[in-house]
């Protein structure tokens, strides 16, 4: 609270963070760094390579950086309400380090899912304590990571921090097997990795474990089991997918004998609410939607940020198009996994900190039934909710360095 108030006088008065401030918990922190295991540095593709623009710094600081927020803060009921799974219930809870209210989802089981995440992907072991820290700060305590130097980052606050580990929603995913892998093997894969997570984190349970897909059936059903194994044993509270279209579902429901919890998927305006229609379908099993690239991954779309349409109700709220295009995301009743920054996978600085601000303040306004209109009814034939599917239509391949459309 000290430093949030401190933050707010240096820009009042003129003043600047230069771009490597660090506060006291992340100084601890850095110091850390050295000690990881170079065995614990092994680095998942996906993490290094996906990238989203979020939100931006503008000069508005002051309009969206609030020291304190409302204990009511809201998340308005929007079209999909009453499509929501039955064994899901809307509740609040609050951060740790802040007055801020982060509402949740109440998944099976009673776990407490916070509709709001910190999304590291590609972010360095220090970056993703820098982002923590600043996380911790808006009250986000859900960590959503990738096995490699993201998840070294997360051991290192574990260890470092004196927060408690159950105040935390820890979420992480399992690799994807190589092509050609048997279902034998994939299924050890799996097992293996949630061993090395909780040893590497240095805890007994993560809070979500998520599959990948792969062009594999039998692997999708394999691996699946042995989340469910893992989810029985009480290695995880929690289990979902990432990148499922319609036919993953299918594929995996037809052995499946734990319903995930959710499809992490892209969404952002421009698709519908329906998500092209793979909301529906996800809903048809009671799966809910946790959304990615509210900007467009794996880089922004830039046709929508300047879409004069989301300039125009940015003005009249005196907000950013990202946190127009988030606060749509919100409204339709999806919750969101957040870029730090819109420097894609990095967190510097003032940049990264007030850009989570700006974001996680997306919960205390709303657009009004006449703006969500406009913004749902905006269309982009060529958007896919599952780009970094490894097969599904309109999935993205990553060759020479750049993502091209798989061929």
């Amino acid at each position: 609270m000290a430093l949030d108030i401190i933050r707010i006088v240096a820009l009042i008065s003129g003043l600047q963070f230069t771009a490597g401030f660090q506060s006291p918990t992340l100084q601890r922190h850095s110091l850390r760094i050295s000690s990881l295991s170079a065995a614990n540095n092994k680095e998942d593709d996906f993490s290094l390579d996906r990238r989203s623009a979020i939100a931006t710094t503008s000069a508005a600081v002051l309009t969206s950086l609030s020291i304190t927020n409302p204990a009511n803060a809201f998340f308005p009921v929007g079209a999909f309400a009453s499509n929501r799974p039955k064994s899901s219930t809307f509740k609040k809870s609050s951060g740790n380090n802040s007055n801020r209210v982060i509402p949740t989802w109440q998944l099976d089981g009673g776990v407490e899912f916070p509709i709001l995440a910190l999304n590291t992907a590609g972010l360095s072991t220090e970056e993703t304590l820098r982002a923590i820290d600043y996380a911790q700060n808006e009250g986000i305590t859900h960590l959503d990571f990738h096995p490699g130097k993201e998840r070294d980052g997360v051991a290192q606050f574990l260890k470092d921090s004196k927060v408690d580990r159950d105040s935390l929603f820890l979420n992480t995913k399992i690799r994807k097997p190589a092509p050609g892998t048997s279902p034998e093997d994939a299924a050890k894969l799996a097992r293996d990795q949630i061993e090395e997570d909780l040893q590497v984190l240095g805890v007994k349970y993560v809070d979500m474990l998520m599959l990948r897909d792969t062009p594999d059936q039998k692997n999708i059903q394999a691996q699946w089991k042995v989340l469910e194994e893992a989810l029985a044993a009480g290695k995880t509270r929690s289990v979902g997918i990432i990148n499922y279209c319609p036919s993953g579902l299918e594929t995996l429901m037809e052995t499946a004998k734990v319903v995930p919890a959710l499809n992490y998927i892209m969404c952002h305006v421009g698709m519908g609410p329906d998500i092209q229609g793979l909301r529906t379908k996800n809903e048809k099993y009671g799966i809910r939607t946790f959304a990615y690239g509210q900007t467009g991954e794996p880089e922004p779309r830039e046709a929508m940020l300047n879409d004069p349409i989301l300039k125009r109700i940015g003005e009249t709220h005196k907000k950013s198009t990202e946190e127009v295009a988030l606060r749509w995301v919100l409204q339709n009743d999806l919750a969101a996994s957040l870029r730090p920054s819109g420097n894609f996978g990095r967190c510097e600085g003032e940049e990264c900190q007030v850009g989570l601000s700006r974001q996680v303040s997306c919960l205390e306004w709303e657009l009004t039934k006449d703006e969500m209109a406009e913004l749902n009814a905006i269309k982009y034939d060529d958007a896919s909710p599952t780009p970094f599917s490894a097969y599904c239509p309109g999935s993205l391949v990553l060759k020479e360095g750049k993502w091209v459309p798989r061929g």
